[in-house]
């Protein structure tokens, strides 16, 4: 592997490695890709998540119902609202930082990138992505492509050997129905595989800009930074009702990923459009096969291991919005027991002080918003109509939706303003209004999800999107 050039000068360096506390065996035995599976697997906090989501989900539950029969609960209630709006307002008045499209020094040698592109069963979607990496504008010597057909039962092995044919920098991992860990596991046998110093994840339906590496490589200049995540774009956004939400939503994420990080929080990994740092994921013991969400996952092991996550609105990076409820449905109540899930297993880690103190802060505030608040929203309301009142959490409730009202109108004027368009104010409040809309679904997202996990967990398998290869404009 070339020598990393400013990719090791990082303050994190004083603190134990993640890898040693999520492991018993030393450092030497762990740090290398082939122990990642058995790192993850030796890591306590993996164990007994079910009992974990029951104990929690009767904590919340009590805790409501504690709340409705004290006289001074509904003053703990207006306290949390108040935390939660002096955090909202901060996020909202915070300047996210003007970043400009830099260069990296003539006299610095240029990192070696590899693209890993996990694939299953994507014959439909995946050549696009490959001819446009093949023909990035950085130079070819410095990048490869690594494609993981996954056990794939179409025509996606058969392929990505053609493709590897016409095009040089691709190569080709085949794992067959033995391999474990889903796409973790893919990932992790990838990465051993590939030479880069700095590691980029599409799926498989992914596209960028030709300028893409130019504008995102610049970043890791700063030394604390273990890794970017570019603002997703919904490809297909017209299709109908569905996609036009996810589109909003996917806006709504990056305004608040860039405002958080700004005020010192917690930025997060979204999957497709990630970039890290492999020092960064080295130390903090490489992609989690014991998760159903990788990305999740890996954002909290970054952080724990004092690495700081960017957020960018751009550049993007383009994919297939889904366009059917119950295909939706799937998707977000995994997207919610990976996210629920992690804070179970690192808990214990979070409460330490490998946090700074603004990171806990916000991620406190956020885990009360996208995952307690629902689940409490339950019980509150079935009290509340029990006892003939109004719910005890309508203070919260009714600022939360506040909040993101705001917070969706200012992300969406963000990306016209970057994107040079002027949309009028009745398309801009329609927007919003549609979008908060369709993000209430989330409400019984976590409610299902919370009840569902305290009894019967999901399979640690992949479970993908179908992608259909759709290239379209928003």
């Amino acid at each position: 592997m070339p020598v990393n050039f400013w990719f090791d000068r990082n303050p994190s360096q004083l603190w134990e490695p993640l890898t040693t506390i999520l492991s018993d065996r030393p450092l030497d035995k762990v740090d290398s890709v082939s122990s990642a599976p058995t790192l993850a697997s030796s890591y306590r906090g993996y164990a007994g998540r079910r009992g974990k989501a029951a104990v929690l989900l009767l904590l919340i539950w009590g805790g409501v119902m504690g709340l409705h029969f004290l006289s001074w609960g509904i003053w703990v209630v207006w306290g949390l609202t108040g935390l939660v709006g002096v955090h909202g307002l901060r996020t909202i008045l915070s300047s996210a930082p003007r970043r400009q499209l830099t260069s990296i020094a003539s006299d610095t040698p240029l990192p070696y990138v590899s693209f890993l592109i996990p694939a299953k069963n994507e014959e439909a979607a995946i050549a696009p992505l490959i001819e446009m990496l093949d023909q990035l504008d950085y130079p070819g010597d410095r990048y490869d492509i690594w494609a993981i057909d996954d056990n794939s039962s179409d025509g996606t092995p058969e392929l990505l050997d053609r493709l590897s044919q016409q095009y040089e920098r691709l190569q080709v991992l085949h794992r067959d129905h033995t391999a474990r860990g889903g796409k973790s596991g893919a990932l992790n046998q990838a990465v051993q595989l590939a030479q880069g110093e700095i590691i980029v994840i599409f799926d498989a339906d992914a596209q960028v800009s030709s300028d893409f590496l130019w504008r995102v490589l610049p970043l890791f200049q700063r030394d604390r930074i273990g890794a970017v995540q570019v603002r997703k774009v919904i490809s297909n956004a017209r299709d109908n009702l569905w996609t036009q939400g996810q589109r909003v939503e996917m806006i709504l994420d990056a305004y608040l990923q860039e405002q958080r990080v700004a005020l010192g929080g917690i930025g997060e990994l979204r999957g497709n459009g990630q970039v890290i740092r492999r020092s960064a994921l080295e130390r903090c013991g490489y992609f989690n096969e014991e998760t159903i969400t990788d990305d999740l996952d890996l954002t909290l092991r970054l952080h724990l291991d004092r690495w700081d996550i960017d957020c960018v609105t751009l550049p993007t990076v383009r994919e297939e919005g889904i366009t059917e409820p119950l295909a939706l449905w799937h998707q977000r109540s995994r997207w919610a027991e990976g996210g629920y899930q992690r804070y179970l297993d690192y808990w214990r880690l979070l409460c330490g002080r490998r946090l700074s103190l603004s990171k806990r802060l916000d991620l406190l505030v956020f885990l009360w918003i996208q995952y307690l608040l629902p689940t409490a929203a339950l019980p509150d309301l079935l009290l509340s109509l029990a006892r003939t009142r109004l719910p005890l959490l309508s203070p919260m409730t009714t600022l939360t939706i506040s909040l993101s009202l705001v917070w969706m109108a200012l992300g969406l004027r963000r990306v016209n303003r970057q994107e040079g368009k002027q949309q009028p104010l009745p398309l801009l409040l329609r927007d919003t209004l549609q979008g908060t809309l369709y993000m209430l679904h989330w409400l019984l997202v976590m409610v299902a999800t919370t009840a569902r996990i305290a009894v019967r967990p999901k399979r640690l398998k992949w479970v993908k999107t179908v992608h259909r290869g759709v290239q379209e404009s928003p």
